[in-house]
């Protein structure tokens, strides 16, 4: 497949495990998105990229475009950071000034309960590689991760589709893909996480490298080992194929109304760097 010219976009959508069902939100049946070009793949500094969809959403502000890709990127035989990078790159290139994500996690919390959403406004990151980054040329101040102006038009439009949606939770990372042990989950539970997954590190931190601000919208599908019950393969399964459209929803509902100069100072937490990288 011959690479084709990256589009300029202002939103990067990273489809997780809460539109696995569906793809991404770029599969979605929405009057107001149009798909603009599929199968979109670059050579990238870190590796051949996966494959994005350019669509536009119509919304208040007018057409916005995004490029949109599954899994944010995952493939067999690529480890999860490159994968991460080779979106970025991407997204960089593109123009990308608002990140949004998306993902099926697991209850550290036990009044956390399956088909809960939360929106969290905070992380712990657990992963092992962490010396990764697109341009590394700025200081990543962290005290708010998540963009609240972003993660607002996320929490309205969960609220409109969801019985209990929480704007606020710390978002526990872990490599996966395996589940965790009692002991780990007891563990992560007392480092204060309220969900656990694999959906937010190292995007959240990729995201305020290039300049973008992020935030992402998280459904609970099963208790942590440990956590009020045993979860069962089943339900897990019924809120992945039963709830995709909705997550992805609210995704386009957000890349529709953001602001894209919302005065949110996430930026003002990215710092020029006081340290030179060495040469390529």
């Amino acid at each position: 497949m011959a690479d084709q010219r990256i589009p300029a976009a202002d939103f990067g959508i990273c489809g997780g495990s809460g539109t696995l069902s569906l793809g991404s939100a770029a599969a979605l049946t929405d009057e107001r998105v149009v798909v603009i070009a599929e199968d979109l793949v670059y050579d990238t500094p870190f590796g051949r990229s996966p494959a994005f969809t350019h669509i536009r959403v119509d919304g208040p502000h007018g057409p916005r475009d995004a490029l949109a890709v599954k899994m944010h990127g995952w493939r067999r035989g690529v480890k999860r950071g490159d994968a991460s990078l080779q979106v970025f790159w991407v997204f960089h290139e593109a123009g990308v000034r608002k990140v949004l994500a998306d993902g099926g996690v697991g209850s550290l919390n036990h009044l956390l309960d399956p088909r809960d959403v939360v929106v969290s406004n905070d992380f712990i990151d657990l992963t092992i590689k962490q010396d990764i980054y697109v341009r590394g040329d700025h200081l990543l101040i962290m005290r708010q991760p998540i963009c609240p102006s972003l993660a607002n038009h996320l929490f309205a439009a969960a609220s409109e589709s969801f019985a209990r949606v929480f704007r606020r939770g710390t978002y526990l990372v872990t490599d996966g893909p395996r589940f965790e042990t009692v002991a780990e989950v007891d563990y992560m539970r007392r480092l204060g996480g309220d969900i656990i997954g694999q959906s937010l590190a190292p995007e959240v931190v990729l995201a305020r490298d290039i300049g973008a601000c992020f935030a992402g919208i998280y459904i609970v599908v099963n208790y942590a080992e440990g956590v009020v019950r045993e979860w069962e393969h089943g339900e897990l399964k019924a809120v992945f194929f039963e709830e995709s459209e909705t997550v992805a929803r609210c995704v386009v509902d957000a890349v529709s109304t953001a602001e894209l100069s919302a005065g949110c100072g996430c930026m003002d937490l990215r710092k020029p760097s006081l340290l030179d990288l060495p040469e390529a």
